[in-house]
């Protein structure tokens, strides 16, 4: 099959778990004798290849800036794939994107959404944004053939809100180990003596209550505060200038240095209270962390029995009760970090996930 996607900055991924996401799926479509185009942002895709992985990279044009960037590039990567570019399958990411998937379908070409989580709800956007939103996720399951979730709770949302019916589909994970301590080193860290913070530096992953509950723990331990944001600086300064000693910000980080990090902290914390599944958490049981996340439904149905949650209504207060546990009982650490290899190996494996989409693939083009 000729396989489209459309929706996210493109790849290689550069700048969130879902565009990670993107790649790991695209590029495992190809090894399978598929052929995949996936559509790229020139400002945030500075690879200069027409291909990666044997993926075709297509870089069109847009409008830099935070509510145009990606309804610009997706309305222009539209038009090139039912012209130019024609295909079998139209996959696209984020609910946002769903009025454009009336113009593949319209044309013959089966159109399938990954909605993400509830972009929705994120506090980032202004309340015309927001009307947007909720306005695309009621559209998703009428312009696309097929609506994919990547959490049951997402799932249940679309069928009792819409009464649509969604494909559950969940991210996979792939935390190959990274040897030694270079990574560490440059940032003055040792093994097992952090804890570890990966996402965007924006109000609802909430990097502000975790270093809030962390400058009042009793430890030794640092904080390393790993992300940023395109269009959140003030945010930002603000969690650096209420930041203790012991908080180290990194920016962003992706691959070998993200890998490394990762494996070696004591504890992963990431105590957001929106969206769907988180990548970042399924990748943090995959490289063997001890989690811990507030008690939003995704997060507790990512982690399971494998990770440990705290009630995110009572904020930092309880965050800083649940670390401080955890700090002096490094053993019942240990335990968690078997049980989250263990989950990630069993629900979060790319080669299944990948196994899904194509047979979804399979089964929209018989349709067709």
């Amino acid at each position: 099959m000729k396989i489209a996607m459309l929706g996210t900055r493109g790849i290689p991924g550069g700048y969130s778990g879902f565009e990670t996401a993107v790649e790991e799926l695209s590029t495992r479509l190809v090894e399978r004798g598929h052929e995949v185009v996936v559509y790229c942002r020139p400002h945030m895709v500075k690879f200069e290849g027409r291909e990666y992985k044997g993926v075709k990279l297509v870089k069109l044009p847009t409008i830099a800036s935070k509510h145009l960037d990606t309804f610009v590039h997706t309305g222009i990567s539209t038009l090139h794939a039912v012209t130019r570019g024609r295909c079998d399958i139209a996959l696209y990411f984020i609910a946002g994107n769903s009025p454009f998937c009336i113009f593949p379908r319209v044309t013959g070409i089966p159109t399938a959404i990954n909605v993400d989580g509830l972009d929705s709800q994120r506090a980032k956007w202004s309340s015309l944004a927001k009307k947007y939103l909720r306005f695309a996720e009621r559209l998703a399951p009428i312009t696309a053939n097929e609506v994919i979730t990547d959490s049951q709770v997402v799932e249940r949302y679309y069928k009792e809100k819409f009464g649509a019916e969604s494909h559950y589909i969940p991210y996979g994970a792939k935390m190959d180990e990274v040897p030694g301590t270079d990574w560490l080193d440059r940032f003055g860290l040792k093994s097992r003596d952090y804890i570890l913070f990966v996402g965007r530096l924006v109000p609802e992953n909430c990097p502000d209550v975790l270093i809030d509950a962390f400058c009042k723990l009793k430890t030794d331990k640092k904080l390393v505060i790993v992300g940023s944001a395109s269009y959140a600086q003030e945010y930002i300064s603000e969690l650096k200038h209420d930041a203790c000693e012991n908080v180290i910000f990194t920016g962003y980080m992706f691959g070998e240095g993200y890998r490394q990090l990762s494996q070696n902290a004591y504890i992963f914390a990431i105590p957001t209270v929106v969206g769907g599944t988180h990548p970042v958490i399924v990748e943090a049981l995959a490289a063997g962390n001890c989690v811990v996340v507030s008690d939003h439904p995704p997060n507790l149905e990512t982690i399971g029995d494998a990770g440990v949650s705290f009630e995110g209504s009572r904020g930092s207060v309880a965050l800083q009760e649940k670390l401080q546990q955890l700090i002096d009982d490094p053993v019942t650490v240990d335990e968690y970090r078997v049980k989250a290899v263990n989950r990630a190996s069993q629900k979060f494996d790319w080669e299944i996930v990948t196994d899904q989409y194509e047979e979804l693939f399979r089964q929209m083009v018989r349709k067709k």
